[in-house]
């Protein structure tokens, strides 16, 4: 019945809490004061409660309060007092008793009105609500009753959905995320705003809400969770077989990352092969996330919580897509088909690289080349297709058992075969590879000889120590020798760049395919899937802000609003909970990806960003 009415105000998003915070109608006005407008947030689900008590959080530096729960009538208030007391030292929420709330039928509501009116001197608070059905109407009269400055001018009914605002999380400010001061909820005492501050209330009243009506005792309360606590059977069994299975995945990883740790594995060629290939750093990194999994400790913050919940969705869902390809791979003989179509691949691939070398050593495109450098060259890396031919052809027998092994690995998940897969692509175009880094390393010899040259002419010489271009004064033969190497290196540039221009083109394009399939890996190693299905499924769950629909508005009456939460978008959902990788690339803009392919410096995009290119 609240859902009526306008919207008529918003509240910004967390963003820009920081420049303007959020204030609710009306500006800030010092605590206590005679004559403002109070604000009192009522949860939609004690609407229909019994008469009793209002107990909540008086929160005078905000002007406002927050009812958490009604607590019912009969009761003893030496009972309610120490229970009050018990939730104060346990939940460290200053919960009290605001007032008083009327439910009643009209031949007893005189009679209770008069008992309920006697109870704010056994209760006595600075603050003194009194909530009262009115007649011939779906909503309530209030007042507010400020101690000795006598009763509040204005009051501001706002209703709110308590479930929704215990489980949900008012997500800071992009800057203070950047900052890395999102790894807990924000308190009242640093933030300034009302929204922040009833949130942080309803939050750490956990240990109210244990307790429902239902419950024996001298204490009745109606909350969120009236209808019995939020629970579920498997869900505790979970829980319970959750420790002894986190003890054994915890002592087997230990027992992996000892082997993994142990002095053999760092000796040079080891600790070569576990840096390049994609397959040891994506078993590194799942293993870094499963000890992450299996540790004891609980997770501090809600931030550390989505990360592991992230972690367990994401290797779910990994394992879950390997045994689909496993079983895929297996049926209908289809590893055997592989092998088979694999060395014919290879085969061809390699006599168009020796057709595309004898075109090159003839006069491409009508180029006239140097024809003794390029005779040299063509045969260079004809040489090297054969040995490699000869590669291929000597483990053609092995090829469909390393594939069958392989293809069990796809239980580990997704990411694992695919990783396996790029380095499968790497080692069979590692001719490729070789030819590119033969022609960029003479063709940057050449370039850089040229420019140096070129600075002699100009009476220039490259300080070292300064890092700067200085003049300098040669003699003649240093001017005769250096015009014969520019001549010489000049002349021998264009068959050396035809070489590397080729060959570049071809690395580039077997860089392009290993980027999309790493782009892969990465989709579902770092996609907060756990998250971006919370605000899919539960949106409140990951609240950006608050907006407020007026449900009624008349004079001498309080101006009664309903909260309800503005989700975070899926674009800040993604920012916010994405996950690390392990595919650390170098982030080189066009420009400089330009200067390198000119001027001949080799690009290895597994290179990590703190590893120094060479």
């Amino acid at each position: 019945m609240f859902m009526s009415g306008p919207l008529r105000q918003k509240i910004p998003s967390p963003a820009r809490a920081e420049e303007s915070p959020p204030r609710l109608l009306g500006s800030e006005i010092p605590s206590k004061s005679p004559g403002m407008a109070m604000k009192l947030f009522f949860p939609s689900c004690c609407s229909a409660a019994e008469s009793g008590l209002l107990i909540g959080r008086w929160i005078p530096e905000q002007n406002s309060a927050v009812v958490l729960a009604v607590l019912h009538f009969p009761f003893i208030p030496g009972h309610v007092k120490m229970y009050l007391a018990d939730i104060r030292k346990v939940s460290q929420v200053d919960v009290c008793v605001l007032g008083t709330w009327s439910n009643s039928k009209e031949d007893k509501e005189e009679e209770l009105q008069q008992f309920l009116g006697d109870l704010s001197t056994i209760f006595y608070h600075d603050l003194w609500v009194q909530l009262r059905r009115e007649k011939d109407s779906k909503f309530w009269s209030c007042r507010m009753q400020m101690g000795n400055l006598g009763e509040a001018d204005s009051v501001i009914l706002i209703y709110y959905d308590q479930r929704k605002a215990m489980l949900s999380l008012l997500h800071p400010a992009e800057k203070q995320l950047a900052a890395g001061d999102g790894d807990a909820q924000p308190t009242a005492a640093t933030h300034s705003s009302d929204l922040r501050a009833v949130f942080d209330t309803v939050a750490q009243s956990k240990a109210l809400f244990v307790r429902d009506k239902y419950d024996e005792g001298p204490i009745k309360l109606t909350h969120w969770q009236s209808e019995g606590v939020e629970g579920s059977i498997i869900v505790e069994l979970s829980k319970q077989a959750a420790v002894p299975t986190c003890m054994f995945l915890s002592m087997l990883l230990s027992l992996v990352s000892g082997v993994c740790e142990s002095r053999m594995l760092h000796i040079w060629p080891l600790s070569f092969v576990w840096g390049k290939l994609s397959t040891c750093q994506q078993l590194g990194h799942r293993l870094s996330q499963l000890r992450l999994l299996s540790s004891s400790t609980q997770a501090q913050g809600h931030i550390q919580f989505m990360r592991k919940a992230n972690i367990l969705v994401s290797l779910l869902l990994d394992v879950a897509l390997g045994l689909m390809l496993m079983s895929w791979l297996y049926q209908k003989n289809r590893i055997g088909q592989l092998a088979d179509t694999l060395i014919p691949v290879a085969d061809h691939v390699a006599h168009e690289l020796q057709d595309l070398l004898q075109w090159l050593m003839g006069v491409p495109a009508g180029l006239k080349m140097n024809r003794a450098l390029d005779q040299v060259l063509g045969r260079f890396f004809l040489y090297h297709i054969h040995l490699w031919i000869s590669y291929i052809h000597l483990m053609s027998p092995f090829i469909e058992m390393i594939l069958w092994y392989v293809g069990l690995s796809a239980c580990l998940g997704l990411t694992v075969a695919l990783s396996i897969l790029s380095d499968i692509i790497a080692l069979l175009t590692f001719h490729i590879y070789c030819f590119y880094v033969y022609g960029a390393r003479l063709y940057c010899l050449k370039i850089y000889g040229l420019s140096s040259l070129w600075r002699l002419f100009r009476g220039k010489k490259w300080n070292v120590l300064r890092q700067r271009v200085d003049s300098c004064s040669y003699d003649l033969d240093q001017l005769f020798i250096g015009t014969l190497l520019f001549t010489i290196l000049l002349f021998l540039l264009p068959t050396t760049a035809l070489y590397y221009l080729v060959f570049t083109m071809l690395r580039l394009l077997v860089v392009l395919v290993q980027g999309v399939i790493h782009l892969l890996v990465d989709l579902i190693v770092c996609l907060p899937l756990y998250s971006v299905g919370l605000r899919l499924c539960r949106s409140y769950r990951l609240a950006a802000g608050v907006k407020f629909h007026v449900l009624e508005q008349q004079a001498g009456k309080p101006l009664r609003l309903l909260m309800q939460f503005n989700p975070l978008s899926y674009g800040r959902v993604v920012q916010t909970y994405r996950l690390p990788t392990y595919c650390c690339y170098p982030k080189d803009s066009w420009g400089s990806l330009c200067k390198k392919l000119f001027v001949g410096e080799l690009i290895y995009p597994w290179k990590q960003k703190t590893e120094k290119q060479d």
